[in-house]
C-alpha cells in the first residue's frame, strides 16, 4: 500500500481515546499533519518523555459542544470521525465546516433496524454522511477484542449472547486500516466505499472464555444470560451504556458480528489478530476482575 504524507490536514476525534489515540501515533510516524480534538487536554497522546507528537495540534471540545467541533474541523481536509451518539451532528459539523472528506468508524450491521442500539444511531450518521456531499469512508467495526475480557467478573464471562458468534477485531487493527485510507496516495480509491473490519476468527463467547482464561492462567467460564438478568447484573452502568452493551450481546446472539472479512488484510497489508494474539501482545490492555 503507497502512503503519502499529503499536506491535507487530518482532524482526528476521539483523540483520547484508544482508537483516536491508536491513529494520531500511526499518522504522527508517518509525517502527516494533524490536528487531535480531544475532550480534555490531559488525555491527549503524547510522546513518552512528554513532548507533543510531532506536527500536531490540539482542539479541546467538551462533549456535547457541536460549535467547537465544528470550530475543530474548520482547515482540515479530513476528519476521522469516531462514531458515537452524536454522530449524526458531527457530520454535519465537518459538513458546516467544508472538509473534503469523513472517514466514519460505524458499527458492523449498522441499519434503520438495527439489534444493537449504537448501530441504529450510526446508520442515521451513515445516511447523514452520504447526503453531504463530502467524500467519504465508512469503516464498519465487529465488537472490538478489549470488551470480551472487561465483562469477565469473579472469572465469569456473563452476558446475554446464547450461542452467537463474534469475529471481534483489535483497535490497532482498525488504527492500521484507517491509517491505510486516509494517507492513500491513490486519489479517490476509498470514496463512497464502506469496509467490514473483523479479526480473523468468529468464537462463542464460551469459546472467548476460554481463549482469556488460557491466558490469564486460570479458568475462566461463559454463563449465558436472560435480557433481563443482564439489565439487573450490569446496573451500575449508565442506562445509555446498559442499553447499548445489552443490545450489543442480543445482536450477537443473532448472528450480527459473525461474519469474518479480509478487509483489515487487504488494508493494512498484514493478518488480523485474533483474540489469543491480542490477549498476548496487550496485557497491560486488559485484567480480569
Amino acid at each position: 500500500m503507497a502512503r503519502t504524507t499529503r499536506d491535507g490536514l487530518v482532524a482526528v476525534t476521539g483523540a483520547g481515546g484508544r482508537l483516536g489515540s491508536r491513529l494520531a501515533f500511526r499518522l504522527a510516524a508517518e509525517g502527516a499533519r494533524q490536528r487531535l480534538v480531544v475532550t480534555d487536554r490531559r488525555r491527549t497522546p503524547h510522546l513518552t518523555d512528554g513532548r507533543p507528537l510531532p506536527e500536531t495540534e490540539v482542539a479541546v471540545c467538551p462533549p456535547d459542544d457541536l460549535v467547537a467541533l465544528k470550530a475543530a474541523f474548520v482547515g482540515a481536509d479530513s476528519v476521522f470521525l469516531v462514531g458515537g451518539r452524536n454522530s449524526e451532528a458531527a457530520v454535519a459539523a465537518a459538513t458546516e465546516a467544508r472538509v473534503r472528506r469523513v472517514v466514519l468508524v460505524s458499527q458492523a450491521g449498522a441499519d434503520r433496524h438495527a439489534i444493537a442500539t449504537g448501530a441504529r444511531d450510526l446508520w442515521h450518521a451513515e445516511e447523514r454522511l452520504k447526503a453531504s456531499g463530502l467524500a467519504w469512508t465508512i469503516l464498519r467495526t465487529s465488537v472490538f477484542h478489549s470488551y470480551l475480557p472487561e465483562a469477565v467478573h469473579n472469572d465469569v464471562l456473563r452476558a446475554p449472547c446464547a450461542d452467537g458468534r463474534v469475529a471481534s477485531v483489535a483497535h490497532d487493527d482498525v488504527a492500521d486500516a484507517a491509517t491505510a485510507v486516509l494517507l492513500d496516495e491513490r486519489a479517490h480509491v476509498h470514496d463512497r466505499a464502506t469496509y467490514l473490519l473483523t479479526g480473523p476468527e468468529a468464537l462463542t463467547l464460551a469459546e472467548a472464555a476460554e481463549v482469556i482464561g488460557r491466558t490469564a492462567g486460570r479458568a475462566v467460564t461463559y454463563e449465558p444470560q436472560t435480557v433481563q438478568q443482564a439489565y439487573r447484573n450490569w446496573g451500575r452502568l449508565a442506562r445509555s451504556d446498559l442499553e447499548a452493551w445489552v443490545t450489543c450481546c442480543a445482536a450477537i446472539a443473532a448472528g450480527v458480528y459473525e461474519e469474518i472479512g479480509d478487509t483489515v488484510e487487504r488494508l493494512a497489508s498484514r493478518p488480523a489478530r485474533s483474540l489469543a494474539a491480542w490477549l498476548d501482545d496487550y496485557p497491560a490492555e486488559w485484567a480480569l476482575r
